[in-house]
């Protein structure tokens, strides 16, 4: 079983928004796979399903980004997983729009969403899927860049990590992340 997590801040307000690429990828899994993710538990939205042939949760935390951890780990604990049966989906600045980055483990860096995540999970040892959003013109204006909505001119090469990211998750899933790092970083 895998706990798939986007991050991402609450629906529909921050929909197209550059820090919600967590959440764009996990719905893109969701309809594939025809999970609805509608239930609400642990200050979380999230639905159940099969990807390839493993059962997975989808799960978005509707802490917003910033405490995204409190919602995880209370998933974490009441299915009983191992930081590697976790998966985390989350936008990055230094990664180039269009790109991913698949990781087994590593720091939070400077992203504020996976300081909470690391810290409530007391590890850095569970799978990451970097979704990039490049940076902002202006390093100073980055909070505005990161919840600021996406222009129809940028979309076009965020979604393409989107799609990368999404077929990262699946093989992770159906095969093991090492494939996937080797497939897609």
């Amino acid at each position: 079983m895998y706990l798939i997590v986007g991050l991402g801040n609450p629906e529909p307000e921050y929909s197209n928004t550059r820090h919600n690429m967590g959440f764009e990828v996990v719905n893109r899994i969701a309809e594939k796979n025809k999970i609805s993710v509608n239930k609400s538990k642990f200050k979380g939205l999230y639905g159940t399903g099969v990807v390839g042939k493993e059962k997975v949760v989808i799960l978005k935390p509707q802490t917003y980004m910033n405490l995204s951890g409190e919602s995880i780990i209370q998933f974490i604990n009441f299915y009983k997983l191992q930081p590697e049966e976790v998966i985390i989906i989350y936008d990055d600045i230094d990664t180039e729009p269009g790109k991913i980055r698949v990781r087994k483990s590593g720091s939070a860096g400077t992203h504020n969403g996976m300081k909470s995540v690391v810290q409530c999970l007391s590890t850095e040892q569970f799978p990451r899927v970097r979704v990039g959003i490049g940076v902002p013109e202006y390093k100073g204006d980055l909070m505005n860049y990161v919840i600021g909505h996406i222009s129809e001119n940028e979309k076009e090469e965020l979604i393409k990590g989107i799609e990368l990211a999404e077929k990262a998750v699946e093989e992770i899933i159906n095969i093991n992340i090492d494939s996937a790092m080797n497939k897609y970083n």
